[in-house]
């Protein structure tokens, strides 16, 4: 009764009040086996025990840095400076991770300032929030808030989104309208007509570039064809990376950009936490989700820094809120704007010239295999090739060996037996020429 105090009548109370008949009423909407999952796990096991055990678990995992690793599909493995993480040490700026007393911690709203700053740089955009999540929860809010604008509740995806992100964005909007994401057949070469399935009730069109595949994007037709029907274009960046080469999202119409920031500054870390960019166009700033930190001057004229904008349920009343699940992913976000820092514009344009030669190295050697093709006309880092058998297969047959050659498409796409002998593989600044070999010989005796 200490840790549950209500008793039987008060919880019937409760589940009267809120209009259920049963407590399982509640869960609904939950899948039976999430509700009930089964795990391979003993019922119960002393303390002892239970480090052994998840030791032993912990011991199965290959670290992305034991060997060649070739894995991407929106997180990828870059080279870290000893000094981001020196810094993000240090107690000036190891702070509580979300300034719900902005005013009081001026170290923390200064970064995320400069962090917003650079975000808008890097996208072409007018403005960033002060970060998301991720880049999938991310992509949600962006149709959320196109819908918002547009007053719509259509949205388009590219067959080219990385579908964890599709699938987020699906889950966020189905209670919204229960037909409102539209999903366009998956796009292996680019060349998908997103034009033909924009009508007037189309709040927004959402494409990746260089989408899952790697196929580097072009995005003005698109944004183009959108705005002719009063929606707006989302672009989604998994590899921010690319933008240090790219054109910016912002100069090919976008008006929403959506990235993923874990290529700079944050490791992999077994799949998180990350940190989602977000940024649009100043005349949807009220719409934005999540925080915005302004600069100002204080009562004695010096420079200070401000919550300029927070539109999130736990400021404001929760149906006026624009995001009832986003915050800012204060750590990352801080490492994200050290590593920038540390680059620069001309050291961000080194890094993105060094994954782009690794990729095109890594490319040409796999493409002098027997039966491999590389079916992208333009790429970043990222390419996918077809095999002539099942990547699933060849992917363990090199794991086996100490190669980690990349994701397979049966993985992201378990239903569609097109994608089966398509092996997505991402060659970033820490592949090398030894890397390359391996991964070639690996493949040619797998295959």
């Amino acid at each position: 009764m200490r840790y549950l105090p209500l008793n039987d009548a008060e919880r019937r109370q409760m589940i009267k009040t809120v209009g259920a008949d049963v407590i399982d009423d509640l869960f609904a909407d939950v899948p039976d086996d999430a509700l009930n999952p089964s795990f391979d796990l003993p019922d119960h096991q002393g303390e002892l025990g239970v480090e052994r055990a998840f030791a032993a678990m912990a011991g199965k995992n290959r670290a992305a840095g034991a060997g060649p690793f070739f894995v991407g599909c929106g997180a990828y493995k870059h080279h870290i400076p000893a000094t981001a993480d020196h810094i993000i040490q240090r107690s000036e700026f190891l702070t509580a991770y979300t300034p719900y007393q902005p005013e009081i911690a001026q170290g923390t709203l200064q970064y995320l300032f400069e962090f917003q700053t650079q975000v808008a740089a890097l996208t072409g955009m007018d403005v960033a929030n002060a970060s998301m999540y991720d880049g999938s929860t991310g992509c949600a809010e962006a149709a959320l808030m196109a819908c918002r604008v547009t007053k719509r509740n259509r949205v388009v995806v590219s067959g080219g989104l990385h579908p964890h992100y599709a699938a987020v964005t699906r889950t966020q909007l189905e209670l919204l309208h229960s037909d409102a994401v539209v999903q366009a057949p998956v796009d292996i070469n680019g060349s998908e007509d997103l034009a033909s399935m924009i009508d007037d009730d189309t709040a927004c069109v959402i494409v990746q570039t260089p989408d899952v595949f790697g196929n580097v994007r072009d995005l003005t037709p698109i944004a183009e064809a959108a705005h002719a029907k009063g929606a707006l274009l989302v672009a989604v960046v998994t590899e921010v990376v690319s933008l240090g080469a790219l054109k910016s999202p912002g100069e090919m119409g976008a008006d929403i950009v959506v990235g993923e920031g874990q290529s700079i500054g944050n490791a992999l870390n077994f799949g998180g936490p990350y940190v989602g960019l977000f940024a649009t166009r100043q005349k949807y700033v009220r719409q934005m989700p999540g925080r915005l930190c302004g600069e100002t001057t204080d009562a004695e004229g010096k420079r200070g820094f401000v919550l300029t904008l927070s539109t999130r349920e736990q400021h404001i009343r929760r149906d006026k809120a624009t995001s009832n699940i986003c915050t800012n992913s204060g750590l990352c976000t801080l490492a994200f704007t050290v590593h920038m820092t540390l680059l620069g514009e001309a050291g961000l344009r080194r890094l993105a010239m060094l994954n782009h030669e690794a990729a095109c190295k890594t490319a040409d050697a796999l493409s002098a295999i027997d039966g491999v093709e590389v079916v992208n006309n333009a790429y970043f880092n990222e390419f996918t090739v077809r095999l002539p058998k099942k990547a699933e297969d060849v992917v363990e047959a090199l794991a086996a060996k100490g190669v980690l050659a990349g994701v397979p498409g049966g993985r992201l796409w378990p239903h569609d037996s097109e994608t089966d002998n398509l092996l997505i593989v991402a060659a970033t600044e820490c592949v090398t020429d030894d890397d390359i070999e391996k991964l070639v010989s690996g493949l040619r005796e797998a295959i």
